[in-house]
């Protein structure tokens, strides 16, 4: 369908996307970072989608640019330090060209993020109820009565004991679970189309991380929201994505279903990413295997294919992943891959090399 439709935000009209695209659209992203040292590439052109009601999980190590993708989307990286090029629609609207200000009166409102760490996230002088009731009297003009309310409400909905009387308390006198659901009912105090997951489950324990994931798939199921879980555990994604994508050194390798990179992935990298983790559906035929090395400086990162210095496989390419950088090319189905092996070869190592020892 072609019909498009405007829509206005605190005065700023808003050209909508037509009918049936994504509601997120995010077009060669790049986020570099000016230093002493050189330009910190933490986002070097990445490209992915999502529709409202659907999940896409974004893992990889530390510093392959998750967190830098989720703050550009959210427009909160520090005025002049970082230099962002590309594309992000949110429902037609690119976030990269509005102002400030026209991105400020979406945050909270139209997208909204739960961040690694919410007692570093939350104010310690302001009680839990406090911020929850700002946060929805920036976007919706109701008394300090009904925002209180709301946040009581809201306490409730994420599972909060008592949030009549926990709603007057401060951040430090919640368990880091509950701080956790503190954190959700306040980014989802305005009903946000586009939720945001920074590693929400990595500082609890699992049976609070499980508590946790069933949460946000209900919320999500509620509002209907689009939702980026942003970790670097496999075993969480598996839970709640319906895509993945696997990012290294600034960059996307694989993209595809859920059920494609658990079950037939066609990167060394994702492979590296399976082999260390434990499975707990069936018994295991070998140890967990880690992947040898460091990730990458994204200063200097290494010439031609980023993964190539860590990459059991980089010999059978001719020496092409150390000078040529592999594009992310569709595999069938949508399932991309960056990766000098040919399909055969990826294919055959998958099922004699790697799949036995998973």
């Amino acid at each position: 369908m072609t019909e498009t439709a405007d829509n206005t935000v605190q005065g700023t009209t808003v050209q909508r996307l037509p009918r049936g695209e994504a509601f997120l659209d995010v077009r060669d992203l790049k986020v570099h970072f000016p230093t002493d040292d050189g330009v910190v590439k933490s986002v070097d052109g990445i490209s992915f989608q999502l529709e409202r009601g659907k999940t896409l999980g974004i893992v990889g190590e530390s510093g392959s640019g998750k967190s830098v993708t989720s703050l550009s989307i959210m427009g909160l990286h520090a005025p002049g330090g970082a230099r962002i090029t590309g594309e992000i629609f949110l429902d037609g609207q690119d976030l990269v060209s509005s102002t400030p200000e026209e991105v400020r009166q979406l945050r909270g409102k139209r997208m909204a993020m739960i961040f690694q760490d919410p007692l570093s996230a939350m104010h310690p002088f302001y009680t839990v109820g406090h911020q929850i009731v700002e946060a929805y009297r920036v976007h919706n003009k109701v008394s300090k009565q009904v925002a209180r309310k709301h946040a009581i409400d809201m306490l409730d909905r994420v599972g909060i004991p008592q949030p009549d009387k926990r709603v007057d308390a401060y951040p430090h006198q919640f368990s880091g679970g509950m701080r956790q659901r503190a954190m959700i009912a306040m980014a989802l105090s305005c009903d946000p189309d586009l939720l945001i997951a920074d590693e929400p489950t990595t500082a609890l324990d699992v049976t609070v991380q499980a508590q946790i994931l069933d949460l946000i798939r209900d919320l999500q199921r509620e509002f209907n929201s689009a939702v980026i879980i942003i970790t670097h555990d496999l075993g969480v994604v598996a839970e709640l994505a319906d895509d993945i994508q696997v990012m290294y050194g600034g960059r996307a390798i694989e993209y595809g279903t859920a059920e494609d990179i658990f079950d037939n992935p066609q990167h060394p990298y994702t492979w590296g990413l399976l082999g260390s983790m434990p499975r707990i559906d069936r018994e295991r035929t070998e140890r967990l295997i880690p992947i040898k090395g460091t990730p990458p400086s994204l200063i200097n990162v290494p010439k031609g294919c980023a993964f190539n210095p860590r990459c059991n496989y980089a010999h059978l390419n001719g020496g092409a992943s150390e000078t040529e950088r592999p594009e992310l090319l569709d595999i069938g189905a949508g399932h991309k891959v960056a990766c000098h092996l040919s399909p055969k070869e990826r294919q055959h190592a998958w099922e004699t090399d790697i799949k036995p020892k998973l």
